[in-house]
């Protein structure tokens, strides 16, 4: 990877990765794992950051209107952790340019798919959450105004 374009992207996150290897993996998109056969793919990281974000955007969102029914929160929540706006967020971040995906996916517009980016953000939180814990995604997530 890019050490030019990592260390933006941590800057933008205000977030420094102590495990290289755990921000190479959550960078790291199926199809250039089952290229490359001894690497791992983000998937499992994309189940944490999923998670991880819609906790933190639950908490804030019941912090911005504790009274608000059930029924108006979950909307809102799932505006907010929608692919499109997690897609957008991704490009803002350039994540587009920085992960990792096979030769074929690559040539057909993989790093402007709106899935591709939204799952790259989720396991970039997911990675986010093993190093620092919710506090650290908590963190990133308001530095990125992500509501």
């Amino acid at each position: 990877m890019d050490p030019v374009r990592v260390a933006e992207l941590e800057r933008r996150l205000g977030h420094r990765f102590r495990d290289p290897a755990l921000l190479e993996r959550a960078l790291t998109h199926a199809s250039y794992a089952n290229e490359h056969p001894s690497t791992r793919d983000h998937e499992p990281l994309a189940l944490l950051g999923d998670a991880a974000l819609g906790l933190v955007i639950a908490e804030h969102l019941l912090a911005a209107d504790p009274d608000a029914p059930v029924g108006v929160l979950t909307p809102r929540r799932a505006e907010l952790v929608s692919g499109e706006r997690l897609a957008r967020w991704a490009a803002e971040l350039d994540l587009g340019a920085i992960v990792r995906l096979g030769r074929g996916e690559a040539q057909t517009g993989g790093r402007t798919r709106v899935s591709i980016l939204a799952t790259a953000l989720e396991a970039l939180l997911g990675a986010i959450y093993l190093e620092g814990g919710l506090e650290a995604v908590r963190r990133v997530i308001g530095r990125l105004a992500l509501w």
